[in-house]
């Protein structure tokens, strides 16, 4: 037999190397049970429930339509001439479309992103920011905020063994996180967020993981989630300048996801970005600590996860390090650009008056109502139910409760390889078909799960139903087996 042109041992080691996430298994899972029910196969449920992920569109939630109007005349400019669509939506689409090579959608744009839409995006910035000057040469598209990430960590990534790149991450993480880290080739160095304070950033452990990684990797960044992924917490001004002292003393580059930014449902509660703490700080501070933070289309007001754009804004940063960044970029030509016209609708809404403005209004309302009501919703039921947990979310679109597992079902994933609530997820997708993401790595001995609750409220209703009904299942079971 002809040997293969390649084989496993010939496959990149890093490459062999990358974990993945207990998110990858479950969907395989997922696949092999929607294709017996293809064949005919009886399932003790009616339908897969998907909320282990930020997908809330592939949840049903409705997409914004003033940015799925001005899309299609993007795509179809025909459309501009048909007055059955808002004026604003098509004078919008003209605008757009002339700020296109071609006029067309389906040319290419720049590395970094059409100019037009990096100067929409600095414009926001300043207005959130309360006029922290923004420019667009600070600005870089790409193709979702993972691939930021990835492009500024690549850059970082270097060494082998003690020199090896380390960044220091938060437990718990996006699910994501890990396996990126792994493909890069940098080593994870992690840090707890304490659950008991309602996922609050511990400077004493921050610390800890800083100073035990030394003599392991170099420390050359940290990565915060805030609003935090999976956690929901909510970083306040106090803390935020605590991090960014703690970097400044370290010299660590400060990686700062916002996808978020613009979920926050708890009373009396607001988003601050790090750019604007930063620049009402020490002028020393402002001037020295580098700072990149991150937002794309994922986030909850538009949820538009699949056109896959998102931007990344550098502070303080070298410009000869920047042209590599760029540099970086061009691997990818350029973001779709559909996806980057979606951020420019996003950031740019429609305005009082405007023929689009109250439907706009109305979703986007909705959206954050829902979002809240379903909160509550949930965080009732889990906290109800016998072995679980849940601290209250203030920001973001997941809760993510503790669980107190059996010891039975411990000493079952322990024979199989799988951390407990791995397990508990997969009997969950098996007996209920609802699919519900494990919580932790399980470097830290605890289990969670991750829910997201940016869900049309009918849909949580069935999550909550199946997922009370399989935990007290699981529990009636224990208590058999004791009696």
């Amino acid at each position: 037999m002809p040997k293969l042109m390649t084989s496993l041992q010939e496959v990149n080691p890093r490459v062999r190397g990358i974990r993945l996430s207990p998110q990858s298994g479950l969907h395989s899972l997922a696949e092999n049970i929607t294709r017996d029910d293809i064949k005919g196969a009886p399932q003790p449920f009616k339908e897969l429930i998907d909320v282990s992920s930020g997908d809330p569109q592939r949840a049903g939630m409705k997409p914004i339509s003033f940015i799925r109007q001005v899309l299609a005349v993007c795509l179809c400019p025909e459309l501009l001439s048909d007055e059955h669509l808002p004026l604003d939506v098509r004078l919008r689409a003209l605008r757009l479309l002339e700020a296109c090579d071609g006029e067309s959608v389906g040319s290419y744009t720049t590395s970094s992103g059409l100019l037009y839409i990096r100067q929409t995006i600095a414009e926001f910035i300043m207005k959130r920011d309360e006029g922290v000057p923004a420019c667009a040469e600070n600005i870089f598209i790409s193709s979702g905020a993972q691939r930021g990430l990835m492009v500024i960590i690549k850059l970082l990534s270097g060494g082998e063994g003690p020199r090896q790149t380390g960044v220091l991450i938060p437990q718990p993480c996006p699910h994501a996180l890990l396996p990126l880290l792994d493909e890069a080739g940098v080593l994870a160095v992690p840090y707890r967020l304490i659950e008991d304070k309602n996922w609050a950033v511990d400077m004493s452990d921050l610390e800890r993981a800083l100073t035990t990684s030394r003599g392991r990797c170099e420390p050359r960044a940290i990565y915060i989630s805030n609003p935090g992924n999976p956690t929901g917490h909510l970083q306040d001004r106090k803390s935020i300048e605590k991090v960014i002292e703690f970097v400044a003393a370290e010299r660590l580059l400060l990686l700062i996801d916002e996808v978020y930014q613009d979920s926050v449902y708890a009373p009396n509660k607001e988003f601050i970005s790090y750019k604007k703490v930063l620049f009402e700080m020490d002028k020393h501070l402002r001037d020295t600590v580098e700072l990149v933070s991150f937002h794309s289309l994922s986030c909850a007001s538009v949820a538009e996860c699949g056109l896959r754009a998102g931007y990344m804004e550098v502070v303080n940063m070298d410009p000869g390090v920047m042209h590599f960044l760029d540099t970086m970029l061009c691997t990818d030509i350029n973001a779709p650009v559909t996806g980057q016209l979606a951020l420019d609708l996003m950031l740019g809404p429609p305005s009082p008056g405007d023929p689009s403005y109250n439907t706009f209004v109305h979703e986007t309302l909705l959206t954050r109502a829902t979002l809240a009501q379903n909160s509550q919703r949930a965080l009732k039921l889990l906290n109800d139910l016998p072995g679980m947990s849940c601290r209250p979310a203030m920001a973001g679109i997941y809760l993510y409760p503790h669980l107190d597992l059996p010891a039975e079902i411990k000493e079952q994933a322990k024979t199989l390889g799988l951390e407990a609530d791995v397990l508990y997820c997969q009997m969950l997708l098996e007996e209920e078909g609802l699919i519900i993401g494990a919580g932790d790595d399980g470097t830290s001995g605890s289990h969670h799960l991750r829910l997201c609750i940016l869900v049309p409220p009918d849909t949580l209703g069935e999550v909550l139903s199946r997922l009370s009904s399989f935990h007290l299942h699981l529990a009636d079971r224990k208590r058999n087996r004791i009696v």
